[in-house]
C-alpha cells in the first residue's frame, strides 16, 4: 500500500515545481515510509510514497514505460491487484516483457495493453494514476468498493489529485474552504459517492475511472452492483460463499513482508482468521498472527448492553486456540485515549473532524502496535453490510423508515445514555444545516440508484434497497476509518469480505436465503461454520468495542473547558452557548454529552490545524 499524489497542468511547465510536488508528496509520508519518488514532465508532475509488501526489490514507483528514449506511460499506484499473477501471464504472451515481480508492473503493462479498460480486469483494492505521454492524458483509477480512497481537484488547465486531502491542499493553488453544503455531508452520516465536506475536492466514486484531457474532465463508470437473477439453492448458495472466501483468502494472503489477521472474536474476523490459519498450515507457513485490542481493567468490569451482550477478549482467545493462532491483545489505557496528541494524529489522518472520539484514537493504537510485527493485516470489516449483520436489516422500523438506517443507531454505539453528536451546535446554524432534510434528500438520490428484478415481492425489494445503501454508503464510512488510521501507522489492511465476485454474488442472492436460519449472517455463519468454535459461530453481532472507562468522558470534558476559557476557539462560534454551559455543569453526567464534547473538540482541532475558512 502506498500514497499517491500528482498534478496535470497543460498550459505551464511543471518541471520547473519541484518544490511544489515534493511538499504534495511528503503529506503521504505515513502511507509509505519505506521509499519515495517523483517524476517531472512538462505537463504532468507524479509524486509517490512507497509500502513496500510485493517485491520490496523492485517496484519502485513512479513507475514509467519507454520506447526508443522516449516516455510512453508513467505509473503511480496504490493498492494490490490479487491476480496480477494470470495477468501477468496473459501480457507476456501478448509480447510483454518484465522487469520485477510487483504487480505494480502488472497494472502499468495492462494500461498499454488495454487502455482505460484495464480497470475490469483488475481484482483488488487500488487507487492509481497513468499519465500517457503520447496522448497527454490523464487516467484516475479507483477499485469497485472504494476500499483505497483517490481525491482530485479540478483547476483552470487540468488536475491535482491524491490519496488523500492533504495533498491536494499542500498545493497552493487549493484551499480549505467548507460551505453548508459540506458541512452537511461532514455532520449528516450520509457519506455521499463522489463528494467530500471541501469545496472543490471531489473523489474519485468507486468503481469509476476519471480521464484529464485538454478538453476537460470526463468520468465513466466501469462497475456497479447490478440485478441478476439467482438460481443457485441454498447449499449451492452455501457452498458458492464458501468457494468464493477460500479463493480470497488465498490470494489475499500474497506478500513478501509479514502478515496477520485483526482479530476480534466475532464472527467476520473469526472467519478469516480461521481460513488464513487453515492455508497457511497448507502451505507450511506456520501459525497466523493475530492481534486484538483490549482496554486495561475493561475485561473485568465488562457491563453488557443493548449494543454489546458480550466482551470480545475470551472469544478471540477461543478463537486463537482453536486454530492454533500466534495471538497478541494490544492493551490500552483511558490516558492514551484521551492524549491530545493521539487525537491530533487521527484528525491529520483522516483531515477531517468526525467526532467518534476513542473509537477512532484505539483503531489508530492498535494498528501501531500491530505494525510492529506485521505490515499487513487481513480484516474481517464489510461482512456486516454484505451478509445483513447490523440490526437494522431485522428491525422492522429500520427497514420500513425512509431514511438512511444507521443514522439514528450511531448513537448508540458509543454507550448507554449517550446523546447526540451534533447535541452542543448552535440552534440557529442546525436549522440553517437542517440535517434531516440533507440526509433524506441524499437517501432519496440513493435508493433512486438500487438495481431491481421485475416482479420482486415488496419485502425482497426493500430488502434489496437496504443492502444497497449497505454496501454503497455505509461501508464507505468505515472502510475511510480503517484505510485512514491504518496508512497513518504504514500498515496495509486487506479486505476480502470487498472481492467484487462475493459482493456481486450475495447481493443477487434473495433475503430469505440470507436470513434463512431466522438469525444475522446466515450465509456466512452456514458457509464457514466446520472451521470455527460453536460459540464463536453462534455469537451474536457485537460491535467495535469503546472504553467504560468513567474517566474518559470526564477527560474530555475537561477539553471543552479549556475551549470555552480560550475565547479565541474557532469552534466557538459553531456551538451553542448554553448548550456548552449545560454540558459543563457540574450536575450534568459527563457520559450524556459524550458525542457533543467529541465532535466540539475535533471541529475546533480541524478549524485551528487547517486553517479552514467557513462559508457558511
Amino acid at each position: 500500500m502506498c500514497g499517491i499524489t500528482g498534478w496535470v497542468a497543460f498550459e505551464r511547465d511543471l518541471t520547473a515545481e519541484r518544490d511544489i510536488l515534493d511538499a504534495m508528496t511528503a503529506t503521504q509520508r505515513r502511507r509509505g515510509p519505506d521509499a519515495g519518488g517523483v517524476l517531472l514532465q512538462p505537463h504532468a508532475a507524479l509524486g509517490h510514497r512507497r509500502l513496500a509488501v510485493i517485491d520490496v526489490e523492485g517496484g519502485a514507483q513512479p513507475m514509467t514505460v519507454e520506447r526508443d528514449g522516449r516516455l510512453l506511460a508513467a505509473l503511480t499506484y496504490s493498492g494490490e491487484v490479487y491476480n496480477h499473477r494470470e495477468l501477468r501471464a496473459e501480457l507476456q504472451a501478448a509480447g510483454h516483457r518484465f522487469r520485477t515481480r510487483s504487480d505494480t508492473e502488472v497494472v502499468l503493462r495492462a494500461y498499454l495493453e488495454w487502455g482505460e479498460g484495464l480497470a475490469e480486469r483488475l481484482n483488488g483494492m487500488f487507487a492509481f494514476a497513468v499519465w500517457d505521454a503520447r496522448r497527454e492524458e490523464l487516467l484516475l483509477v479507483r477499485d469497485r468498493m472504494g476500499v483505497k480512497p483517490l481525491h482530485y481537484h479540478p483547476t483552470p488547465d487540468g488536475v491535482v489529485f491524491g490519496s488523500e486531502v492533504k495533498a491536494l491542499l499542500a498545493h497552493p493553488a487549493v484551499r480549505p474552504a467548507v460551505d453548508l453544503d459540506g458541512l452537511r455531508e461532514l455532520l449528516g452520516y450520509t457519506r455521499t459517492p463522489g463528494l467530500t465536506p471541501y469545496r472543490g475536492i471531489r473523489e474519485v466514486r468507486p468503481g469509476h475511472v476519471v480521464r484529464v484531457r485538454r478538453e476537460g474532465v470526463s468520468v465513466r463508470r466501469y462497475w456497479a452492483l447490478e440485478a441478476r437473477e439467482h438460481t443457485d439453492g441454498l447449499a449451492a448458495t452455501v457452498a458458492t460463499v464458501r468457494a468464493l472466501l477460500d479463493d480470497i483468502v488465498h490470494r489475499q494472503l500474497d506478500a513478501d513482508v509479514p502478515l496477520c489477521s485483526l482479530l476480534s472474536g466475532g464472527l467476520d474476523s473469526s472467519a478469516v482468521t480461521a481460513l488464513a490459519a487453515r492455508l497457511l498450515r497448507t502451505a507450511g507457513a506456520g501459525p497466523v498472527r493475530s492481534f486484538s485490542v483490549g482496554f486495561a481493567g475493561q475485561g473485568e468490569a465488562f457491563h453488557a448492553d443493548a449494543v454489546r451482550q458480550t466482551p470480545d477478549g475470551p472469544y478471540a482467545r477461543l478463537l486463537a486456540r482453536h486454530v492454533g493462532a500466534d495471538h497478541s491483545v494490544v492493551e490500552l489505557d483511558g490516558a492514551e485515549l484521551t492524549d491530545p496528541s493521539q487525537r491530533s494524529v487521527v484528525l491529520r489522518a483522516r483531515d477531517l473532524p468526525n467526532g467518534v472520539g476513542d473509537m477512532d484514537v484505539s483503531l489508530l493504537l492498535l494498528f501501531r502496535g500491530v505494525r510492529r510485527h506485521s505490515t499487513v493485516a487481513l480484516s474481517g470489516e464489510s461482512a456486516d453490510e454484505l451478509f445483513g449483520g447490523y440490526r437494522w436489516f431485522h428491525d422492522p422500523a429500520s427497514i420500513a423508515t425512509e431514511d438512511f438506517p444507521w443514522a439514528a443507531a450511531l448513537t448508540r454505539i458509543a454507550g448507554a445514555g449517550c446523546g447526540p453528536r451534533e447535541q452542543l451546535l448552535d440552534a440557529d446554524l442546525l436549522r440553517k444545516l437542517d440535517l434531516d432534510d440533507y440526509r433524506r434528500s441524499s437517501y432519496r438520490e440513493a435508493i433512486a440508484e438500487v438495481p431491481h428484478l421485475p416482479g420482486a415481492d415488496p419485502l425482497e425489494r426493500r430488502m434489496r434497497e437496504i443492502s444497497y445503501l449497505n454496501l454503497t454508503r455505509f461501508v464507505c464510512i468505515l472502510l475511510d476509518r480503517k484505510d485512514r488510521m491504518s496508512m497513518a501507522n504504514g500498515l496495509e489492511v486487506r479486505v476480502p469480505f470487498c472481492d467484487h465476485r462475493l459482493v456481486q454474488y450475495v447481493f443477487n442472492t434473495p433475503w430469505a436465503m440470507k436470513s434463512f436460519d431466522g438469525r444475522e449472517k446466515s450465509l456466512l455463519r452456514a458457509a464457514v461454520r466446520d472451521v470455527l468454535p460453536a460459540a464463536i459461530a453462534d455469537r451474536p453481532k457485537s460491535p467495535y468495542p469503546v472504553t467504560t472507562d468513567p474517566h474518559y468522558p470526564a477527560k474530555l470534558r475537561s477539553g471543552l473547558a479549556r475551549l470555552a476559557a480560550a475565547r479565541t476557539s474557532p469552534a466557538l462560534g459553531l456551538l451553542d452557548r448554553r448548550r456548552l454551559a449545560d454540558a459543563l455543569a457540574p450536575d450534568t453526567d459527563p457520559q450524556t454529552v459524550r458525542l457533543g464534547v467529541d465532535l466540539a473538540l475535533d471541529l475546533d482541532a480541524w478549524l485551528t490545524e487547517y486553517q479552514v475558512t467557513l462559508e457558511l
